[in-house]
């Protein structure tokens, strides 16, 4: 099995299970070994008391791709700590991408940056999360 392939296994393992991602109405639009790509449109029931997007969803949808990619490799695998910073506001109607990338992993332990963008390309926020691998896997494979 390729890295990709595993890849793209794991996320179907664990998207079939992610009702809170679907509910949310994301989309998985990428996976790759230690990266990730989600989006979702801001709908009227994303919008805070000031007319934008609530920062609890851009953080979850940041979250989400920072856990479809640390679990890329058929490892259990979960957030230890992640942080987030907010730049400009997500706006009513448009689509927001979570992108994430690994920037470090040794043992069971990773890094990983996720940039938000708005439709226009301008940054709405940056995350970074800590991941760490637990026992167990998404599929049934040798190790």
């Amino acid at each position: 099995m390729t890295p990709q392939e595993r890849a793209e296994k794991s996320a179907a393992a664990m998207w079939a299970k992610d009702a809170a991602s679907q509910w949310l109405g994301m989309t998985l639009d990428a996976v790759g070994p230690g990266t990730a790509r989600l989006s979702f449109e801001v709908k009227d029931h994303h919008l805070n008391g000031h007319g934008i997007c609530h920062g609890g969803y851009i953080f979850t949808l940041a979250d989400s791709a920072f856990a479809f990619a640390c679990n890329s490799y058929n490892a259990l695998t979960v957030a230890q700590e992640n942080s987030i910073t907010f730049l400009t506001p997500g706006q009513p109607a448009e689509r927001l991408t979570a992108e994430a990338v690994e920037t470090a992993r040794a043992g069971r332990s990773g890094i990983y940056d996720v940039t938000v963008t708005g439709q226009d390309g301008r940054k709405v926020a940056v995350f970074r999360g800590l991941a760490r691998t637990v026992k167990g896997q998404h599929f049934e494979e040798e190790t």
